[in-house]
């Protein structure tokens, strides 16, 4: 029994080793990003927002927001509805060769992004869309489609394949099944590989450095920031970064936790 509360202590502490491990670096981002000095240095020399009003006055720095707006936006919807076409054909078909249908649509993220990066760099470059924002959508939708399909793919694998083939057999329509019940069942799966994947393509630089051009995204302009001088509004951007990132994966985690309520087993006599 002792020992087995040992082990339960050694692996918690682990745990929470790692779990500071990775956030130490953006906690100190965090707290330093209120430091009046120009330098991270502790103890700190005052409180300030000075580097946020910095920001807010760059309108370089607005327009990577904008940009990074706009491609989430696009790449979410699209992502999730390619996703979603993708989800339901592994759920719903058999056919030659879905094997390999499942595996390629499976593979972008499996590819190191500095050759994808490079790849579409030259794809794009020759149908004449390298250093448009259209890239960069473009690109995201293909890494992000993945990432919606596996979301809601999980969420069908939960529904008995039966309610469609009943919905049928019930006079419905493939259409009208879809509306009634395929997509009220996997809604919050919906709702969440939205927030997934927008928050992957707001996150990501790799792929969006190579084929960005002047359309910076916000972790292109912060690489960019970093390139020319070591400044403190570094700390300001990474912290909205970062907190719009968390916050969109915990509301799409907490889509993913919640379940149908079931009816009521017992009827009225």
């Amino acid at each position: 029994m002792n020992e087995h509360r040992v082990i339960n202590f050694m692996l918690r502490s682990f745990v929470v080793l790692v779990f500071l491990f990775i956030l130490t670096p953006i906690i100190g981002s965090f707290v330093f990003s209120f430091n009046v000095d120009r330098f991270p240095s502790l103890p700190l020399g005052g409180f300030s927002l000075r580097w946020y009003e910095a920001i807010a006055a760059d309108p370089q720095v607005w327009q990577a927001f904008n940009n990074s707006l706009v491609v989430g936006v696009v790449v979410s919807l699209v992502s999730t509805l390619l996703g979603f076409t993708a989800a339901y054909t592994d759920f719903r078909y058999h056919f030659f060769g879905k094997s390999v249908y499942m595996a390629l649509a499976l593979l972008p993220p499996t590819i190191p992004v500095v050759i994808l990066g490079l790849a579409m760099l030259a794809f794009l470059s020759r149908i004449g869309l390298s250093g448009e924002l259209y890239a960069v959508m473009i690109c995201h939708i293909v890494m992000c489609s993945p990432f919606a399909m596996a979301v809601i793919r999980m969420r069908l694998a939960q529904m008995a394949p039966q309610l469609e083939a009943a919905a049928w057999n019930l006079s419905a329509s493939q259409w009208q099944a879809m509306r009634y019940v395929i997509l009220p069942f996997t809604a919050p799966s919906i709702f969440a590989a939205l927030f997934v994947t927008m928050a992957v393509s707001f996150d990501e630089f790799a792929v969006a450095w190579f084929v960005s051009g002047l359309n910076e995204t916000v972790p292109v302009r912060i690489l960019n920031t970093l390139q020319g001088q070591v400044s403190p509004t570094i700390n300001a951007i990474g912290t909205i970064v970062f907190i719009t990132t968390i916050t969109l994966t915990i509301v799409a985690q907490v889509l993913l936790m919640r379940r149908q309520k079931k009816p009521a087993d017992g009827k009225k006599s």
